[in-house]
């Protein structure tokens, strides 16, 4: 599918027009971070080769079973960053990271990862007033044993057999909170309802969602 990476970036859309419609509406007494994992996407004598391994910038090494699975590894170091920002009170990763995600909830529905409740009330509530689909998906300890490698801290891919965007979440899980421990953390896999080809391709999905997550903030 490299010809849809226009899809594939969705989740960095998103937070660009978030940044946009944020600064617009400049809600007060609020700081808010907008980072962006950027980097070229093609087939070339440099790119990773299945079974290679990749260190992130954590240190934490990755061994790269499926190079498809390619952007969690830039978002692991988006986390990265995030998390050292310092006196971090929130941080959402938003991605269209798993065909997984439209075969467990079809093309309407994003995923929602967090085991914050608070996080999860403010989000769900965000998304239900700016009208855009998420269910709240386990982020299912159990599934943490399919991402070992014997060759490196993780793999970038669970097992076969399901559960393919439990498993990512649980991969981006490993770059978070490290230096912002008290830091809320969610993950929302948007890879369905990001892209619908019968109304012209993106739909701006998630923008709302992260702008009403940011006015709640707001003192």
């Amino acid at each position: 599918m490299i010809e849809k990476m226009k899809f594939d970036m969705g989740g960095a859309g998103a937070v660009l027009g978030a940044a946009r419609s944020i600064a617009e509406l400049a809600p007060a007494d609020v700081e808010v971070h907008f980072i962006v994992a950027a980097c070229e996407n093609m087939v070339s004598a440099e790119a990773m080769r299945p079974g290679g391994i990749l260190t992130a910038s954590n240190g934490k090494t990755i061994e790269v079973l499926n190079t498809d699975a390619e952007g969690r590894l830039t978002l692991a170091d988006a986390l990265v960053y995030a998390d050292k920002l310092g006196s971090v009170d929130v941080v959402v990763d938003i991605a269209t990271l798993t065909g997984a995600c439209i075969v467990a909830l079809g093309p309407d529905y994003a995923a929602m990862y967090t085991d914050d409740e608070d996080l999860h009330e403010r989000l769900g509530s965000a998304a239900k007033q700016g009208g855009e689909l998420f269910w709240h998906m386990p982020l299912a300890a159990e599934y943490k044993e399919q991402l070992k490698s014997p060759i490196a801290d993780l793999a970038n891919l669970g097992a076969p057999g399901g559960g393919g965007s439990i498993t990512a979440a649980l991969f981006l899980q490993e770059f978070v909170k490290k230096e912002s421990p008290e830091a809320q953390w969610a993950h929302l896999d948007i890879a369905g309802p990001v892209w619908n080809d019968k109304k012209g391709g993106a739909t701006g999905f998630g923008v709302r969602t992260l702008v009403g997550l940011v006015e709640s903030m707001a003192p």
